[in-house]
């Protein structure tokens, strides 16, 4: 940002959090709690299935037989989803408080101008 604030002074960047939704909230909660219950269950090498009086199913036997590609997957995976559930891609840019139209912020992105008209400068935020 120290860059853009130097070559272009008359732009004003301004940023803050969006929270998601709350129900993505809680998913990405009760998903970080089950990875961790699940990776502790295929290291321990319990099986959950028994105990509701299931037969396991086949990529639970997997899971057993590679535990640390078992356990890396459900990691990685989860992690996947969590974030896409906590990422809100929210975010706003205004031309003179105006929310500009996205051809005119790709044509003042591709001339590389500053936002000039005329002899006025026209900032960014």
């Amino acid at each position: 940002m120290r860059v853009i604030s130097q070559r272009y002074p008359d732009i004003r960047i301004e940023g803050e959090n969006y929270l998601p939704q709350p129900i993505y909230r809680h998913i990405a909660s009760f998903l970080s709690v089950f990875k961790l219950v699940l990776i502790g269950l295929i290291i321990v090498g319990k099986d959950p299935f028994a105990f509701f009086g299931m037969q396991a199913p086949s990529i639970w036997q997997w899971g057993q037989e590679n535990k640390v590609y078992a356990c890396m997957m459900v990691f990685f995976l989860s992690n996947m989803i969590e974030n896409q559930c906590m990422s809100t891609g929210a975010f706003e840019i205004t031309l003179n408080d105006v929310p500009p139209h996205p051809a005119a912020l790709k044509l003042l992105a591709l001339s590389g101008g500053s936002g000039q008209r005329g002899s006025t400068h026209e900032g960014l935020h």
